[in-house]
């Protein structure tokens, strides 16, 4: 096991290398971001692993259109008679140099730090990532130098779409212009990569570094290797104690870069800790783990151009989501207004609600800057969710009347009278939408024509946030309007009467997953029906309620959150492994998905009214999560899902937006 050790420096995660295996090390994250949608990510001992790996991953229209541009670089130490490599590249079956030997300790706060003993020197390797640009100083520390030695830093340029892989041949090119060195991938679309690192001089020998391996992608079914290329190596004779700043920066083929030049390291560390120090302005944390948790939940804010101006938005999880809207108003009380930041909420809202079509909110914008996604049926009715959540913490009534009202009315409206994919009020005032050949709930996993959960028809789901929305709605037309006020309100217990009838399972104590067009019930014990309890409003009884919780504690509650459907069910599956169909076919069948716990703590609270038992045994049932955020995976992060079985082994993205989120929301209501 990698031992943690604790620090001074609240918000730090430090790690002892020495003495674990290497595959250990290799399945240890970490991340840095910006605020472009932006990263900078490897192994812990620096090896890449994953395609999605870079020293500086960045973007010309953020969030879209990532690109990784330094994939690594090879940094050696040559004396007379030995040679020391920092660097760790896997091949097929090799790693080659072995740097790790020489890594001490691994730290993460505002940087990346790595600490290395040689027999000629000690150095700290620290990586930064600058706030607001996509730019990266890779700053190299030599102390107790033991005897004169040339440092070599080799940069390993990939400059190609972060989901694709490279090989020899294409057209990458360099410029070296006595200060700067220009590289340009082989479309326009890629801009260019420069590099400066003064006082180190530029030697030009440029080559292909051919079969670089990614073991989490074979892990994944992927393509899992790569060539990549490199224009040369910087030179510098070290023989004392110095810091060499490799700077590298993304850009536009016309966009200025000048500001490169003048980049000094001091500064830049300033500007991350001014923005982390920000970040606590408005809330200030109470302990360390909040602290860590606020820092998480920042790296998911970041903002998108809309007409030409910065809006914020919501990155759905790291290495490989963009902004969807579902998680984006799932995530959207826990990443803003639990810290305090209702000012990004009210960004956030105002960006989505500019983008309603049909009554409907983006299910997600599109990875290439083309035009948003409409599939989903229950993104529109999280963002009303969401928009009334705000209201009730900030009070800004002027706020929510001018800008968000419009947006809530339409998506209600729309779906009473219906609109895209066949989403509607059927008679009984019940959502209905899709089809066989269309997956819009959460559960969306399909391959190859297959929908391995189809939910088309009334998903308990929709229709618990529609009636709680209906209820909000009634609540905020109370006293202002009278028969819009009305109105909401039979529709409400229209919709009230038709739940229960529908989706109460008799004699089973507890609810249908969902009703098929045909009538028929699917009665799967999936954790979709803790919503009908958690949501502000409830259309089951007391004693319905408390039943609903039992069961889902019994059959689908673990330690990193709930399954996606009990053990006890012959379609269930205990690990989300292998290749994509076989991951897909798990993905809802079984597999842990943590931010679910969330919505169970909030639902088991409701039924014990909040009383200090009940949260203290609510924050055991976070426990194990928070334990995960602060030493497994990536670390000072929460990922995506978790297998059904134990040990509960972490999967999907090693950084989720909603899973960081429901944590530090359920945290705080087992405080409060």
């Amino acid at each position: 096991m990698i031992t943690y050790k604790a620090t001074q420096d609240a918000g730090t995660h430090s790690f002892s290398i020495q003495d674990n295996p290497l595959n250990a090390l290799l399945e240890k994250e970490w991340l840095l971001t910006n605020s472009r949608g932006g990263f900078s990510s490897a192994s812990m001992i620096g090896c890449n692993t994953r395609r999605y790996h870079g020293l500086l991953v960045g973007s010309h229209h953020p969030p879209a259109n990532r690109i990784v541009a330094l994939s690594a670089c090879l940094e050696t130490m040559t004396s007379k008679d030995s040679q020391f490599s920092l660097s760790n590249f896997e091949f097929d079956r090799t790693i080659d140099p072995n740097g790790y030997s020489h890594l001490f300790e691994f730290r993460k706060d505002i940087g990346v730090h790595l600490e290395y003993k040689t027999a000629l020197a000690d150095v700290t390797k620290s990586i930064y990532l600058l706030p607001d640009s996509d730019t990266v100083a890779l700053a190299y520390e030599f102390s107790n130098v033991r005897q004169p030695f040339e440092f070599a830093i080799r940069p390993f340029t990939a400059m190609r779409d972060f989901h694709s892989l490279g090989h020899s041949g294409s057209g990458l090119s360099s410029i070296w212009n006595e200060s700067e060195l220009v590289i340009r991938g082989d479309s326009a679309q890629m801009g260019q990569l420069i590099l400066r690192c003064e006082p180190m001089r530029f030697e030009q020998d440029a080559q292909w570094w051919n079969r670089f391996f990614y073991r989490i992608e074979r892990q994944r079914g992927q393509d899992c290797f790569e060539d990549i290329w490199s224009p040369g190596r910087y030179k510098q004779h070290i023989d004392g104690p110095c810091r060499t700043v490799l700077w590298a920066g993304l850009f536009a083929n016309d966009e200025p870069h000048d500001l490169l030049a003048k980049m000094e390291l001091e500064t830049a560390m300033d500007a991350i800790r001014l923005h982390q120090k920000d970040l606590f302005k408005q809330r200030p944390p109470r302990d360390d783990i909040e602290r860590k948790l606020f820092i998480a939940a920042d790296q998911f804010v970041i903002e998108r151009t809309v007409d030409n101006k910065p809006t914020p938005t919501i990155l759905a999880g790291f290495p490989w989501f963009l902004d969807w809207g579902r998680d984006t108003f799932i995530s959207l009380e826990g990443l803003c207004l639990s810290t305090g930041r209702s000012g990004v909420a009210w960004g956030v809202l105002k960006t989505f609600a500019k983008a309603v079509s049909e009554g409907m909110i983006p299910n997600r914008f599109d990875d290439y800057g083309q035009s948003p996604h409409y599939n989903s049926i229950d993104a529109s009715l999280w963002f009303v969710h969401a928009a009334f959540r705000y209201l009730r913490q900030t009070k800004n009534n002027s706020h929510f009347s001018d800008k968000l009202l419009p947006a809530v009315k339409w998506v209600m409206d729309s779906y009473r009278k219906g609109t895209r994919f066949g989403i509607g009020a059927d008679a009984d005032a019940l959502i209905t939408g899709g089809d066989v050949d269309t997956q819009l709930t959460w559960m969306d996993a399909r391959f190859d024509g297959i929908s391995f959960t189809p939910r088309h028809g009334k998903a308990v789901e929709i229709n618990a946030l529609w009636y709680s929305n209906l209820c909000e709605l009634t609540e905020y037309y109370h006293g202002k309007n009278r028969e819009a006020a009305n109105f909401h309100g039979q529709m409400a217990e229209r919709v009230r009467h038709s739940f229960q009838e529908q989706f109460w399972g008799d004699g089973r104590g507890y609810l249908n997953d969902c009703i098929l067009p045909s009538g028929k019930p699917d009665s799967s014990i999936r954790p979709n029906q803790i919503f009908a309890v958690s949501l502000p409003h409830s259309p089951l009884s007391s004693a319905q309620q408390k039943a609903v919780v039992e069961l889902v504690e019994r059959e689908l509650l673990t330690p990193y959150g709930l399954r996606t459907l009990s053990p006890s069910d012959p379609r269930y599956k205990g690990q989300c492994t292998g290749a994509q169909r076989q991951r897909d076919a798990a993905y809802h069948q079984g597999t842990v998905w943590a931010w679910l716990i969330g919505a169970f703590i909030e639902a088991y609270l409701k039924i014990h009214s909040f009383d200090p038992a009940a949260k203290r045994r609510c924050r055991t049932f976070l426990s194990k999560l928070l334990e995960h955020l602060e030493s497994d995976t990536c670390l000072g992060n929460i990922s995506e899902i978790f297998d059904g079985d134990a040990p509960h082994h972490p999967r999907g993205t090693f950084a989720q937006a909603w899973s960081v989120a429901e944590v530090l929301r359920a945290r705080q209501m087992c405080k409060k």
